[in-house]
């Protein structure tokens, strides 16, 4: 880099101009006139405001701060207890203050719409909804030339015959449906790899 260039001389950074700072106030301790540079906690139920003391009257004022001051036995308690988890509301584990109260106060009607409708083809209490699968379950489903709506059994039962009618021991060592074979089986193990059957 050629720092004799007539470019670089042109480049010049002007210095940011100074601010003035902020003022300091002076020392809050009566009759001080210091710079009051530290800030010291007001205290309890004053959180977040703070006098500004001189180094001199910070550390004075520190030595005899007290946080719990005026606080009793039982409140000094409750503050150690709630310190533990934060100072934010906490319920029991496991209970449930007012679920029974709650619970009586539901309309049973609302729910007898819900208990009336059975969906199409259920039967009986021990109904189970038709299971929804995704892409490619659906391929799985259709490479064993069945659909949406077949069950686990149906699937199962499928597999079987499938891999009896497409196995070469099955066709006398004939191994042209072997690789149709094989799709039958990734197809099954997606399905039980995926808790479908």
């Amino acid at each position: 880099m050629n720092l004799n260039s007539r470019l670089f001389d042109r480049i010049r950074i002007k210095p940011a101009p100074q601010e003035p700072g902020p003022a300091v106030a002076r020392c809050d301790r009566p009759g001080c006139n210091e710079r009051g540079l530290y800030r010291a906690p007001m205290g309890r139920d004053r959180e977040g405001q703070y006098f500004r003391f001189c180094i001199d009257h910070v550390r004075e004022y520190n030595a005899s701060y007290d946080y719990f001051r005026g606080m009793d036995v039982d409140q000094l308690l409750k503050y150690q207890k709630d310190e533990v988890v934060g100072h934010r509301p906490t319920w029991s584990m496991g209970a449930r203050r007012g679920a029974q109260a709650a619970h009586e106060r539901v309309d049973e009607s609302m729910f007898a719409e819900a208990r009336a409708y059975r969906p199409r083809g259920a039967r009986g209490a021990g109904f189970k909804a038709e299971p929804r699968y995704n892409a490619l379950a659906l391929k799985a489903l259709a490479t064993m030339q069945l659909t949406a709506s077949a069950t686990e059994q149906t699937i199962k039962a499928r597999y079987k015959e499938l891999v009896k009618r497409h196995h070469p021991d099955a066709n006398g060592g004939d191994r042209s449906s072997e690789e149709k074979l094989r799709e039958i089986i990734q197809a099954y193990n997606y399905l039980r790899a995926n808790k479908l059957v």
